[in-house]
């Protein structure tokens, strides 16, 4: 574990910590005299998942929660028909298309519900609601 001080020994700290209601007022004074600012500008349109990709083959799992998710509805879309039963093995083989890492691509398709597993785990489907 670092132990050490984030500023040299003997040297001032440039940014000196404030505490408790003179921190507070400071807040309240600089946020008067501030112009009001305008309305959030609108989000930009949902990035597609093409980026995540390079010759065919996933490079990155997302780590950010909702961009995994457009990488799951993707998946789940180009890989697997709603109404089929698959097998482990035929999940495994379809995911090893685009990632080598199937078990952790599978994992996340059924916790977000894009895949329903029956209870023995022998059979996969795709789950027929939108998400």
């Amino acid at each position: 574990m670092w132990t050490g001080s984030p500023i040299a020994p003997g040297a001032e700290n440039p940014l000196p910590l404030r505490r408790g209601r003179a921190k507070l007022a400071d807040m309240d004074q600089s946020t008067e005299h501030q112009p009001s600012q305008p309305a959030a500008t609108p989000r930009p349109p949902r990035r597609d998942v093409s980026d995540l990709f390079s010759g065919g083959r996933l490079t990155v799992i997302p780590r950010k929660a909702a961009r995994r998710e457009q990488l799951l509805a993707h998946l789940t879309e180009t890989l697997f028909a709603v109404g089929q039963d698959y097998t482990e093995p035929e999940v495994n083989d379809a995911l090893r298309t685009v990632h080598e890492d199937c078990s952790a691509l599978r994992r996340y398709l059924i916790t977000s519900g894009r895949l329903t597993r029956t209870r023995d785990g022998r059979t996969y489907r795709r789950s027929a609601i939108t998400l």
